[in-house]
């Protein structure tokens, strides 16, 4: 594929843990690793980079082979024009901020065109007022702008961005975000976002690798993964209800309650994904057309800016989201006893097996601080 990224990566550490991830990134895609922490996020970087060897498997960027075992090739990171931008910075201490953008250019330009370039790119990234400090001297976020300028500066052919927004402030990451945004849109090569942050997957990346226990169990965009997810932990970032069952006759039999329906042809084990949305919640027993009503009690309640999210118990623990103005009104806390209705047209629901990943162990989405 020119000027894309072939990997098809496996690595074994004995009985602690394997990967087997395949991967194929086009030229101007963006693409996001999303993964829980110790999936495997940081081991695809390395793998790709050159910092760890394959076991088997092949690394090639824009028909270029960088590493495969069967053959002896490996190509060292200097050479694979591949750029990282590490979670933990990699900040050269001694140097200044704009010393260290200006690091990858120094070989062949002049020192001052060098650091002048460094200067606009710290300037893009709102770091103008930082130019001449160390690290030592910055923020969390400060120097991981640092390192994601001295990153896109060099015009990599693969860039690579491993949590590059996870040490910013909530006031800081939209800026970044849309600066990071504006330049993958710009950028030719691949680029393959890591991150463990579902907002930053759906909002920068064209296609969606979800990653766990070391290996893709969903491949997708942002909107197959919100709408068709196949684990609970796709679930979890998409912002769904996954539940297992058994289908027959328009009706989905769980372990603990039987969902209405819309689909009556269905037959055999089954998904379903409910958007939290979807899930409308009384004091008192509601009237009207949902087929699918019953009582519960509030778990949990959680505030999410404009939206509260709440997690109800048995007999189908679910995730309801509902607006802050209707929370107010409801006066809903941890403890009390709610009615909730779903209306059977607003239940997604698929044959289980057709897809990796479609053998969830819970079917509970669960609302995560």
């Amino acid at each position: 594929m020119t000027g894309g990224l072939e990997a098809h990566l496996v690595l074994r550490r004995g009985d602690v843990f394997s990967l087997h991830v395949h991967l194929e990134l086009a030229a101007g895609e963006t693409a996001a690793l999303l993964g829980p922490s110790g999936a495997g996020k940081s081991t695809v970087v390395s793998l790709i980079a050159g910092l760890l060897r394959l076991d088997e498997g092949v690394v090639a960027l824009g028909g270029e082979t960088l590493d495969d075992p069967r053959t002896g090739t490996f190509l060292p990171p200097e050479e694979r024009g591949v750029g990282v931008v590490f979670q933990d910075y990699l900040l050269f201490p001694h140097l200044k901020a704009v010393d260290n953008v200006a690091f990858g250019l120094r070989r062949d330009l002049s020192r001052r065109v060098a650091r002048q370039r460094a200067g606009e790119w710290l300037d893009r990234l709102g770091l103008r007022g930082v130019a001449e400090s160390v690290p030592g001297q910055l923020s969390g976020g400060q120097a991981q702008r640092v390192a994601l300028a001295r990153t896109l500066i060099t015009d990599p052919a693969l860039l690579l961005l491993d949590e590059p927004l996870s040490a910013l402030d909530a006031s800081t990451r939209p800026s970044l975000r849309r600066a990071l945004g504006e330049h993958l849109n710009g950028f030719d090569g691949p680029r393959l976002l890591i991150t463990h942050d579902p907002e930053e997957a759906f909002l920068l990346a064209d296609v969606i690798h979800v990653i766990e226990n070391g290996t893709i169990t969903q491949v997708g965009s942002p909107d197959e993964i919100r709408l068709s997810p196949r684990t609970p932990y796709a679930a979890d970032v998409g912002g769904s209800n996954l539940i297992a069952g058994h289908a027959a006759a328009g009706a989905l039999q769980t372990s603990t309650y039987s969902l209405q329906i819309a689909d009556r042809s269905l037959a055999g084990p089954a998904l379903a994904t409910i958007r939290p949305s979807s899930i409308s919640v009384h004091l008192r027993r509601p009237e009207g057309s949902p087929r699918n009503t019953w009582a519960t009690t509030v778990e949990l309640v959680e505030p999410l800016g404009e939206r509260v999210r709440l997690r109800t118990g048995s007999p189908l623990a679910l995730t309801a989201e509902i607006t802050e103005a209707a929370s107010r009104s409801l006066s809903i806390a941890p403890g009390d006893d709610v009615w909730v209705s779903i209306k059977a047209t607003e239940i997604l629901v698929r044959p289980q097996g057709y897809g990796q990943g479609d053998n969830p162990s819970s079917t509970r989405w669960e609302a995560r601080p």
